[in-house]
């Protein structure tokens, strides 16, 4: 469930009563006139189930409280009502699986920014990464998976394709073209680094590395996982599963392919070098479109429940 904070002008404040009273799914509805300063207006409270939220959201935005007034939005964690009940028992669908795609928009096109933080961690990540290749330690790839903070931009991008937002498609593929080219960058300077302190040599890149070979050797799994995990990532966030993203982080082999690039373009292994970039773009094409099919069919989805909810009961 939802908890809503709407300012409403006080010309429109009647208009959004009306639409929250007559909504599926809405309940615990209280207005406080003039209560609102900044922007004047009055503030209107209420629960949603989520199942109702995306709903309720979009009939908001149409009067233009977003515009003239604002919307604002934070998850229920423990609601004790009957009221709340009847609400869900209400409404189409259900609260596990419904999808708030302003949310959703929120949360990804946040993970678009191209900051500091991104930068160190993804180049962190490549760095350990490359360590691990070197080492032949899946443990060290595991953790690079985990550290790396690629999968935001690559969600973000999926959102931003289904809703056409030209912007955050621009900021999403900035995000991870700057930041897989100075991960790498900075991975082949640690590299001739770490071999000029004879803590590595290209002798370990060249000999037989069993446990992480599949990094630079692609072949039809790697579209088959990518796809898998495009779709298992994008069902962990927009059904706010996040025990499930870790799972997919570990699953996609996006970070440990750009360390073996690097450390391998380090050592002059171009072959080795280019079947890891290979490696990169299946994940990276293969997760973008999953991820975008999963977002076209939960959209579709939730379009056909809201048709039903909407059809009068017979009799």
């Amino acid at each position: 469930m939802l908890h809503l904070r709407v300012i409403a002008p006080a010309d429109r404040s009647a208009e959004v009563v009306d639409l929250l009273t007559a909504a599926v799914g809405v309940t615990h509805l209280a207005v406080l006139p003039g209560a609102a300063r900044q922007p004047k207006g009055d503030l209107i409270l209420c629960d949603v189930v989520r199942e109702s939220a995306d709903q309720v959201l979009q009939g908001l935005q149409r009067i233009g409280v977003d515009t003239s007034g604002g919307i604002a939005a934070d998850d229920v964690e423990l609601t004790l009502s009957r009221a709340a009940e009847r609400a869900a028992r209400q409404a189409p669908g259900s609260g596990a699986d419904a999808v708030v795609w302003d949310e959703v928009a929120a949360k990804t096109g946040e993970q678009t920014e191209l900051s500091g933080t991104y930068l160190v961690l993804i180049v962190v990540a490549t760095m350990i990464a490359g360590i691990g290749v070197l080492l032949d330690q899946p443990i060290l790839i595991v953790g690079a998976m985990v550290v790396g903070p690629e999968f935001g931009p690559l969600a973000a991008l999926c959102v931003a394709l289904l809703r056409r937002r030209l912007g955050v498609i621009g900021r999403s593929v900035q995000a991870l073209s700057v930041g897989f080219l100075a991960a790498m960058v900075a991975t082949v300077l640690s590299t001739w680094a770490l071999n000029a302190a004879g803590l590595v040599s290209r002798e370990m890149l060249l000999a037989e590395r069993p446990l992480t070979d599949f990094i630079w050797r692609p072949d039809a799994l790697s579209w088959v996982v990518g796809l898998l995990a495009g779709v298992a990532g994008m069902l962990s966030l927009t059904s706010k599963k996040s025990g499930s993203l870790v799972g997919v982080l570990i699953s996609v082999t996006t970070v440990p392919a750009a360390a073996n690039v690097a450390v391998a373009a380090a050592y002059g292994a171009w072959d080795e070098a280019g079947g890891s970039a290979l490696q990169l773009v299946i994940n990276l094409c293969a997760i973008v479109l999953a991820g975008l099919l999963t977002l076209v069919v939960q959209q579709a989805w939730w379009w056909q429940l809201a048709r039903r909810s909407r059809r009068p009961a017979a009799g």
